[in-house]
């Protein structure tokens, strides 16, 4: 089952999202609407995203599509800068990074601790 956490810190411009374990069709469209509902009261083209993905596990064949949906919608809202930080995990990295270049998201940055 995967989690999520939004944080918005208003001060330095940043929305902050932690994800973990393993997420299905159900864990990623709760965590779309908790997005979405969190982005509706900010202007976006004024925030980084940083997203934390530690925790995170490789996604599942079948949920390739809804990440790739996820990575097209922060495209598309425009934020300055949008950052996963990722355990040091070749195989996620890569999957994120061909998704990132699959949509367009020429600002993303990959970082593996």
């Amino acid at each position: 089952m995967g989690n999520f956490n939004l944080k918005t810190d208003a001060s330095n411009k940043v929305l902050y999202i932690e994800l973990e374990g393993s997420f299905s069709q159900e864990d990623g469209l709760r965590s779309i609407s908790a997005y979405q509902d969190t982005i509706a009261s900010i202007n976006t083209k004024e925030y980084s995203l940083d997203i934390d993905c530690k925790k995170l596990n490789v996604t599942a064949p079948e949920i390739v599509p809804l990440l790739e949906g996820c990575l097209a919608m922060f495209k598309k809202d425009e934020f300055q800068k949008v950052v996963l930080t990722l355990e040091n995990n070749a195989i996620l990295k890569m999957q994120l990074a061909r998704l990132g270049r699959t949509v367009g998201l020429d600002n993303l940055e990959i970082i593996s601790v």
